[in-house]
């Protein structure tokens, strides 16, 4: 069993997967919908959630997450640590606004500023992408694409989504970032699950967080 992923700018109990990391039994995450909608957690409970491809939750007890196998897992807390969030950023979730969308949703639980980390994703060296991708994500995002994006064969590009997913941060004014080391879940022999890899059966990676009642937490526990 390997250790999840940690981020030390996130002042919470947390953790970004790999193939053989397990999560808290206890976690509650949404029916993931490739959309824009917010999940909200006020409570433990084993009813099931519903859909959404951002979770937001306030009450220490309850771990909450999403699950990818290449999309980009953010994960975001506030500086007190009362409310967190987890968001999957496909690029369907990215061009309709989820990262907006749940950090709206999390200022309104929080009220405090917020710190997020963004977890292992595809990379540009195995992410090619074609015009109607380009065209829904330059719609949201017309100056940070360029950056992102990077020469191809034509009518395609190589494209840089964990860029993307920090372009939607600095656009909802989520400003402290931190990018876990730029490991690609797509490449020949990386620990994680890869939709690009190894197809559509693989399995998924499990992405969590949970607020925690005080300030007195270290880092990236």
């Amino acid at each position: 069993m390997s250790e999840a992923l940690k981020a030390q700018e996130l002042p919470v109990r947390h953790g970004f997967g790999r193939r053989d990391s397990a999560a808290p039994d206890s976690l509650r995450r949404p029916h993931q919908v490739h959309g824009a909608g917010v999940v909200i957690v006020r409570r433990p409970g084993p009813e099931a959630l519903g859909d959404g491809d951002a979770v937001v939750c306030n009450h220490p007890e309850v771990p909450v997450g999403i699950v990818t196998a290449d999309c980009v897992p953010i994960l975001i807390a506030s500086r007190n640590g009362s409310a967190v969030a987890a968001i999957h950023g496909g690029w369907r979730g990215l061009a309709a606004g989820v990262v907006g969308a749940g950090v709206a949703t999390l200022r309104g639980l929080a009220g405090d500023e917020l710190v997020a980390a963004i977890g292992p994703h595809v990379g540009s060296c195995c992410y090619e992408v074609d015009q109607p991708v380009l065209e829904a994500l330059g719609r949201r995002f017309p100056t940070a694409l360029d950056a992102a994006c990077r020469p191809s064969r034509p009518g395609h590009v190589w494209l840089d989504l964990g860029r993307v997913a920090q372009a939607a941060l600095q656009q909802a004014e989520v400003f402290a970032v931190e990018f876990l080391p730029e490991t690609c879940t797509a490449c020949p022999g990386a620990p994680f699950f890869s939709v690009r890899r190894d197809g559509p059966d693989t399995g998924r990676l499990v992405h969590w967080i949970q607020p925690t009642p005080t300030t007195g937490l270290p880092l990236g526990v």
